[in-house]
């Protein structure tokens, strides 16, 4: 079964410190074990949000386009994996296991929708 770990963060996070969570290291260590492991179907990594835009609708039903940064967004999709593992169980352990779980973030689990 296809899952998607989602790697959050927050922002401003005490729990995070002046290093901001886990180490660049620590993720790339991780990115190999769970290559090396052949549950990866496609992962990715994002930029900060202060890099990005928002899209939405005004109460006229104009979109509006906004760049960061977002004072109302304190939590954020850092990257994700998409994995193809045998149970939810599974998807567990590979996301107790990324250090994007670490204080200062964690992990969305979520399953592909079959469609």
């Amino acid at each position: 079964m296809k899952y998607a770990l989602l790697l959050m963060g927050h922002l401003n996070d005490p729990a995070c410190g002046e290093e901001g969570g886990a180490s660049p290291e620590q993720f790339f260590a991780f990115d190999q074990e769970i290559t090396d492991a052949g549950v990866v179907v496609s992962s990715f990594a994002l930029e900060d949000p202060e890099h990005g835009a928002i899209v939405r609708s005004d109460d006229n039903g104009e979109r509006i386009v906004s760049s960061g940064p977002f004072a109302e967004v304190q939590e954020f999709v850092g990257g994700g994996y998409i994995i193809d593992v045998p149970d939810l169980d599974a998807a567990v352990d590979w996301a107790r296991r990324s250090p994007g779980s670490a204080p200062g973030g964690h992990v969305e689990i979520r399953p592909l929708a079959p469609y």
